[in-house]
């Protein structure tokens, strides 16, 4: 004997998900965000070492181009000078090239990249920095006349361990 069904018998057709499946992929789905909550926090901040690297090797770049201007007598400096620059803002604005008979500015690097990890958006790149003079020990960073190196002013420590302020 063959059985038919007909559109009336619900019994042995389905439609839709009950509520017992629903509650438990939303269970399934929050249990998975969960877990890449620490892997996507992990993720920025190890954007956020790297940039910090490329932006203290740009400066520190250019400090060392600027020193090695000074020494060429591309950049004129006075007796009582380290000749390392006076700011972070000469490095981007420009100084006049002595051995150019227009005097054109030298520029060392484009703009002045931000600490990624200052937390203030509004304050200038250039205030984002710590500096330390040609003068100051390399324990106990000072700002001076000059700007021999820069490092960062955040008080957190890299995935390495090594604070940031040491890098």
């Amino acid at each position: 004997m063959i059985a038919q069904f007909g559109r009336g018998d619900l019994s042995m057709t389905r439609r839709g998900f009950t509520l017992i499946e629903l509650v438990i992929v939303v269970a399934i789905v929050a249990i998975l965000v969960a877990g890449l909550m620490p892997l996507a926090e992990l993720a920025n901040q190890r954007a956020k070492e790297q940039d910090l690297r490329v932006a203290l090797r740009d400066i520190r770049a250019a400090i060392d181009a600027y020193k090695q201007a000074v020494d060429e007598g591309r950049v004129a400096k006075k007796a009582d000078e380290s000749g390392y620059p006076p700011s972070l803002e000469a490095l981007a604005g420009g100084v006049g090239n002595e051995k150019d008979p227009e005097k054109r500015n030298i520029y060392f690097l484009r703009r002045i990249p931000r600490d990624p990890f200052f937390p203030d958006a509004e304050t200038p790149a250039e205030k984002t920095w710590g500096l330390r003079s040609y003068e100051s020990p390399p324990d106990e960073p000072r700002e001076g006349k000059d700007v021999f190196d820069v490092y960062s002013l955040s008080t957190g420590k890299g995935l390495n361990g090594v604070p940031y302020k040491r890098w």
